[in-house]
Formats: structure tokens, sequence, C-alpha cells
């Protein structure tokens, strides 16, 4: 988070004219006011599609929205206004946070109506690459481009010099128009997938990176569906982080699959030559597609010697698991056919998908099921996650980071995480410290997947 000088030296700099980031974001008068930062959710006009315009809805009426910054450890608090047609609530994609500050309507708040506003005030206490988003309609609030990055610095510096890569597929026709969002036939399996890819709000881009510095490229899924199988050419890169939470010792990357809602650190050192490009792919089996390039540029005032070690990230104060005391649980991801309930006017509410044989319907106020469990405050759990399904789901629960344990798939190297993403008929295991009391939602963060039947809640008391 930029401190309450940076603040004013940021808005000092605007005042002067001289040209921002395009990551902007409305701070708050630390005079007059008792927040960090202003936040709002509005339609607005984007070029999404190169040579046309799309209605889009975003933060600050952007698209990228705006990066928000925060320091482990500290406070941080947002002043949101929706200014949307329809109710919305933020969701703070990967933060151990008090449960209600999470964002989910019904469940940790209410809704908060059109024209309304909410104060969103929590520590981050993990540094890492997050990001946040609404969780209502969220197909089309999602997929209409309310997505943003939520970056916590280390309390302590560390080498890299930051790229932010968010990724995020539209639905759009050659005029700029949408397609329909989401379509029932694939909503039942994998999901709905765009046709424009984006990074950064723009197609393939070339992204400017200093020459010769130890980078951190913070790869950020936020697509309602697809799976990106991240791949950087050369240079001998190493994976830093995974959904935030640093791999000890850093990894040798060569490339990873990253579900909707994951992220992924990579660290590597930039050719010191200016010019020099590095292109990165979504794997496609043994080919790839190219997603965007990075290329190197003389940045004034830089070290002539800077530090050229690929430094491990300092680890984030996770719990650690009580395997030999813990408790074991089981959810099964399913599906259950395309026998949806229709209404007497012959409106079908598609239902898909269930977790342990029960999906989530359109619930809320006091009308919310049962939890999935319940789960006793400070005590360690050891959960088994079956995909009984022939398509992948990156589940995602809030609240927590756990541990993947195992898996009948894949060899695992145990790693920490807030989502996982299962492949088909995969069985893993986790673990975690409910340590975290409240009622936390639990889903597949393919959107469709979710609206589907793909999503309940633990409760932790």
């Amino acid at each position: 988070m930029s401190s309450r000088r940076d603040v004013l030296r940021l808005g000092g700099l605007a005042a002067a004219g001289i040209a921002l980031p395009r990551f902007s974001l409305a701070m708050a008068n630390p005079q007059v006011d008792d927040y960090d930062y202003i936040l709002t959710a509005e339609p607005a006009r984007s070029e999404v599609l190169a040579g046309t315009e799309s209605d889009i809805l975003g933060f600050n009426g952007q698209f990228p929205a705006p990066v928000i910054r925060a320091k482990q450890g500290q406070r941080l608090r947002i002043r949101f206004i929706n200014k949307l047609n329809e109710p919305t609530t933020i969701h703070w994609h990967g933060i151990r946070i008090d449960v209600a500050m999470d964002g989910v309507p019904y469940l940790t708040q209410p809704p908060i109506p059109a024209g309304g506003e909410f104060l969103y005030d929590f520590v981050c206490p993990d540094a890492g690459t997050f990001w946040y988003h609404p969780h209502m309609n969220s197909v089309k609030q999602l997929g209409m481009g309310l997505v943003g990055a939520l970056i916590v610095d280390e309390s302590s510096a560390t080498p890299y010099r930051d790229v932010i890569i968010g990724l995020k597929d539209w639905r759009l026709k050659s005029d700029g128009t949408y397609l329909p969002l989401s379509l029932p036939r694939e909503a039942a399996r994998a999901g709905t997938l765009g046709t424009v890819a984006t990074v950064n709000g723009r197609q393939q881009p070339v992204i400017p990176v200093p020459a010769g510095q130890a980078l951190r490229l913070r790869f950020l899924n936020m697509d309602n569906t697809r799976v990106y199988t991240i791949a950087v050419d050369g240079r001998e890169p190493v994976c830093l982080a995974l959904d935030g939470s640093p791999l000890i010792p850093a990894r040798p990357f060569k490339q990873e699959a990253i579900g909707a809602g994951m992220r992924v650190d990579v660290g590597l050192i930039a050719p010191t030559e200016p010019g020099t490009e590095i292109v990165i792919h979504d794997m496609k089996g043994r080919f790839g597609v190219e997603l965007c390039r990075l290329r190197t540029v003389v940045e004034e005032g830089a070290a002539e010697k800077p530090d050229k070690t690929l430094l491990s990230l300092p680890p984030n104060p996770i719990p650690e698991p009580d395997l030999e005391h813990a408790e074991a649980l089981s959810f099964v991801f399913e599906w259950q056919g395309a026998l949806s309930p229709t209404s007497a006017e012959g409106e079908v509410n598609h239902s898909f998908w269930l977790i342990n044989r029960r999906a989530w319907d359109s619930h809320a106020g006091a009308d919310l099921p049962a939890p999935l469990a319940r789960l006793e405050l400070g005590k360690t759990y050891v959960i088994q996650l079956h995909n009984a399904t022939p398509h992948h789901h990156p589940i995602h629960l809030h609240g927590f980071i756990f541990t993947v344990l195992s898996s009948d798939k894949r060899d695992i190297d145990p790693y920490q995480c807030d989502t996982i993403l299962l492949e088909k008929n995969e069985r893993a295991t986790i673990a975690l410290v409910a340590d975290n009391p409240g009622r936390w939602m639990f889903h597949c963060h393919v959107i469709e997947h979710m609206k589907t039947g793909l999503m309940g809640y633990i409760h932790v008391a």
C-alpha cells in the first residue's frame, strides 16, 4: 500500500502533468479521509478488441482495474461505492481476512445496493499476489470486467521488480458487442470460453521491463473459465510462489497450469541488452499460443551492477498442520446431469454440479443451507478432494491457505495455496488448520460451475 507520503507525491506528479502508470486508483486524501483508497464499480466503455469499443463494468470505470497495493501486516481501508444498477460486493481472493470483510452476499454481508457503499477494513497477514472481484451476478460482473489485482508487499524489501500480467478473456463479437456470457451446454462441461484473449486489457501486448534487473512476473488468472498453462521462453526462470504463497526454496520453472482464480509468481533476470524480447506462451500440448512479450529497456538511474541472484521469498505466517492429530474430511465433486428444475413460467434453473451430492441453489438471507462441514476452531483437518468428473475444477476455499500434500495424478512436493486445480478424476489430499472462525465459501472458480451447483460453505466455530 502506498504510504500517506506516497499518496501525496503521486497526486503532485499527476497535477504537474507527469504521466502515471496505466493502472491508476483514486486514493484518499490523508488529511480528511479515514481510509486508504476509494474504489467504485461502474459502467464504462473500453477498447478491448482493437478498433472497437465495448461496454464494460469497470472498477473506477476502467480496465485494467486499479492495482491495489497493501503492506503485509498493516491495515487496509477501502471505501467502496457501488455505481452499478444492481447490487454487488467485493471478495478479496486469497486474503486470510475477518469473515465480515470477505464479500460473499448473504453469507458474510448484505449485498451492497445500487448507489450504496461499504467500508472494507482488514489486515493482510500474508504477502503475495492476490486479486479482488464481486460475488454477485458473477458471470456478468466478472465477465464484463470487474476483476483487479491486489498486491501485498513483503514487510521487508525483496530484490525483484514487479511485472503484473493479468489474464482475462472476453466473449466478444468482431464488432465489440457481447456473445452470450454463458451457454448451458458449456456450463455443463468445462465452461464457456472467451473469444478475445487479453493481457492487462490488450491483445498480445509488448510489456517494457528494466534491462538486467531481477523480475518478478506476477501472473493472475482473472478469467471466468480458462486454464492457462504458462511458459516463459528461456532465461532459466524460477517459480517463486503459487497463489501468493512462497515456494521455499524457489524451484526451477518449466510451465504451470493455473485455473480461474489462480496465480503464479515467476522470477528471472532480464537480459542486459536493450530491445531483447522474452515471449510468454499459453501452452496447448507441445505448442504455445503467444500471450505477450517482455521487451528490455534502459531504465534511467538503474544500478550499473544490479543484483542477479534469484532469491526465495520470505515465508508467510501460515499455521503448520498437526497431521498426527488431524481429523479427516472428504469432498466429492460430481456432475448430476441435465435434469434441471423448470418454473411454472418455463424458465430453467440449470443445476449441473454437486458437492457431496448437494447442489448450491439460489439461497439468500435466512434461506442458507446447512454447511458442507462444521470445523472446530484451532483443529487440523486432512481433507480428501475427489474430482469425479471428466473436467478440471479450480477449487477455492475462502479465508484459508491450505497445504497440498498428495495427488494420484501427479507428484507433489507439498506446497501452500488457496485454489487447487483438480484434473479430471483426480484425488488430492490437502490439510489446513481451522484457525479463522466464520462461514467460509468453498467452490469451483469456473464461474458457471459455481453458479450451477458447485458451491457450498464450511462453518468454523
